[in-house]
């Protein structure tokens, strides 16, 4: 499926060490002819850290789109009135932004967009980093991989021996993901050892 004048927004989520991983594929999708919107959730947009600024990263996102940074409920809320987006990627999805996803809460910019893209019955695509995704998480992985138009970019585990229960999505697969998942189906296999990467 082509992406030329599709609009794809892309929500990150506070796995800050993860972050590097998305930025590159958010500009694969714009070489693909996508437009990029992206949304930050609150720890993203406010929190420094030992892997980047706050203000760093917004500056990145916004000279590589070309958009602003959407970064508060009632900018996120049109999305779904307005049908905005053709695909939404929550890349990093952190266990905390699972959760809420799973029991419908919606309390951040991220949850707004995606609560915004389901309800148009649109596709969302989730990129999963969360320590507990064995154990904590496990739950909501498992009622979102049973929801309507929500898919999953692959994931598996990172560090087996040293996190057992982590596991985060191969980003390098986001755009195979996006493509499969406006086409209505999962990218395949869903499974893989992401430790290996």
């Amino acid at each position: 499926m082509s992406l030329e004048g599709k609009t794809v927004g892309v929500a990150l989520t506070g796995s800050h060490c993860t972050i590097p991983e998305v930025l590159p594929q958010i500009e694969a999708l714009i070489q693909r002819g996508a437009r990029v919107v992206p949304i930050l959730s609150y720890s993203v947009a406010h929190t420094d850290t030992r892997f980047g600024r706050a203000q760093d990263i917004r500056q990145t996102l916004e000279e590589l789109t070309g958009a602003d940074v959407v970064d508060t409920i009632s900018k996120a809320e049109p999305i779904g009135p307005k049908g905005l987006l053709d695909c939404l990627v929550i890349a990093p999805c952190t266990g905390n932004t699972l959760s809420k996803l799973a029991l419908g809460i919606t309390d951040t910019p991220v949850l707004m967009a995606a609560k915004a893209q389901l309800r148009n019955g649109r596709p969302l695509v989730i990129g999963i980093a969360t320590n507990d995704g064995l154990s904590g998480s496990a739950r909501n992985i498992a009622a979102l991989l049973a929801r309507k138009n929500v898919y999953f970019i692959p994931y598996g585990q990172d560090d087996p021996a040293g996190k057992p229960t982590s596991l985060v999505a191969r980003m390098s697969d986001m755009e195979r993901s996006v493509e499969q998942a406006m086409a209505g189906k999962q990218a395949q296999p869903l499974l893989i050892e992401k430790w290996k990467d």
